[in-house]
């Protein structure tokens, strides 16, 4: 590639701020944008080359050649791009859900077999949402204000189906309505930008808000840290569940972690876990709804459940074992949002919840957003129709 911009090229981040900032008196600060869930990509086009790199500077346009179609199809010959890749699916009148983002789709394509990377790819095309315009031609544009890029973004007329501008504001009242009612379609926030900053490769210079609600989730394992020793034993992660069915103790669910202590913390959980052990080869282990979690039918997902020991093209090579404890505890966590039935993110431990009982932690206690029909957002996309 011969462009003013060459790969790799890690994209500017954002900090998490509470809320929306509000514009000063004068001329606007602030652009405020919907806050993508998908993959981050940086996508260079130089003629009939193309090369989409992941938010850590990998090329991952193998996974994509659908997106790759539309990039030759939608952007100028020669340029450089910020944005995201999506995956929209369709709304379903039987659950009176509408189009949404589906994430979990997106993970689906990172796949070593090409096969069915380009099944996936006619089965659940994805899309992308371009929200920077880093260089034009011989043009570096990176240096320049942001609102000088987004003009320039804007004279692209990038409308779909698969390559779309992403809608912006400068209206703060706008975008808190947005960051409401957004998360129906599956978006996770809100991205505020200073209209006058230069593109800044790896530095958190935007703004993100994003959602925080707590739940009440079972404590039903742990995993070790990479540095625990058995002489010096410390937790890496708590394992949380949730009833599908408060009545039927075998249909707690796997729905994600609690980490990020620090080592003394680590230290102290371990020892006060430590009662709640559950030995191997005993009844209890038996009986522990997560025992089968080596079962490959459930491992590999197709039996619709979540189990903490299953391997995937993420953990390839990790020991993902744990240690299973009596589901006797019931934690209160932070988190932002559901992808599907789990957390999308590591959750954040607020503290015991001893006057809770575990069989009444189910997924009923969890705030559904208000649908929002993403069609309105990707018009056109492929999977919002």
């Amino acid at each position: 590639m011969t462009l003013p911009l060459e790969p790799p090229l890690l994209p500017m981040l954002a900090k998490s701020v509470p809320d929306v900032p509000d514009q000063p008196g004068g001329a606007p600060t602030w652009v405020y944008e919907p806050k993508w869930d998908g993959f981050r990509a940086l996508v260079f086009r130089d003629g009939d080359d193309v090369r989409i790199d992941s938010r850590n500077g990998r090329p991952m346009q193998r996974y994509f050649p659908d997106v790759v179609d539309a990039v030759l199809d939608a952007l100028p010959t020669r340029c450089v791009v910020d944005g995201e890749i999506v995956v929209a699916r369709p709304g379903d009148e039987a659950s009176g859900r509408s189009a949404h983002l589906d994430f979990d789709a997106l993970g689906q394509r990172i796949h070593p077999a090409e096969s069915r990377v380009r099944m996936l790819a006619s089965e659940t095309p994805a899309s992308l949402v371009v929200f920077d315009l880093l260089a034009l031609g011989d043009d570096d544009l990176s240096g320049r204000p942001l609102g000088e890029r987004l003009a320039a973004l804007d004279g692209l007329g990038l409308a779909g189906p698969q390559v779309h501008a992403t809608p912006r504001t400068q209206d703060a009242a706008v975008a808190r309505d947005w960051f409401a009612t957004f998360e129906g379609a599956g978006l996770d926030g809100v991205v505020a930008k200073r209209l006058d900053d230069a593109y800044q490769p790896n530095k958190r210079a935007l703004l993100k808000i994003k959602h925080a609600r707590t739940a009440d989730v079972v404590l039903a394992g742990y995993r070790l840290h990479k540095t625990s020793t058995p002489e010096a034993p410390l937790i890496g992660s708590l394992l949380l569940g949730l009833y599908a069915d408060g009545d039927d103790p075998a249909s707690l669910q796997f729905v994600g972690v609690s980490a990020s202590f620090p080592t003394a913390r680590r230290a102290a959980l371990h020892a006060e876990l430590a009662p709640l052990v559950v030995e191997p080869g005993s009844d209890a282990a038996a009986a522990h709804p997560w025992a089968n979690w080596q079962d490959p039918a459930v491992a590999d997902g197709s039996t619709g459940e979540r189990r903490p020991g299953a391997q995937s093209r993420w953990s390839a090579g990790k020991d993902l074992s744990f240690t299973p404890l009596r589901v006797e505890r019931v934690l209160e966590v932070g988190y932002d949002h559901m992808e599907g039935s789990r957390f999308r993110h590591t959750a954040q431990l607020k503290r015991w919840r001893p006057d809770r009982d575990p069989a009444s932690c189910t997924y009923a206690q969890l705030e559904e957003p208000v649908g929002y029909d993403l069609a309105g957002l990707l018009p056109g996309a492929p999977g919002t129709a």
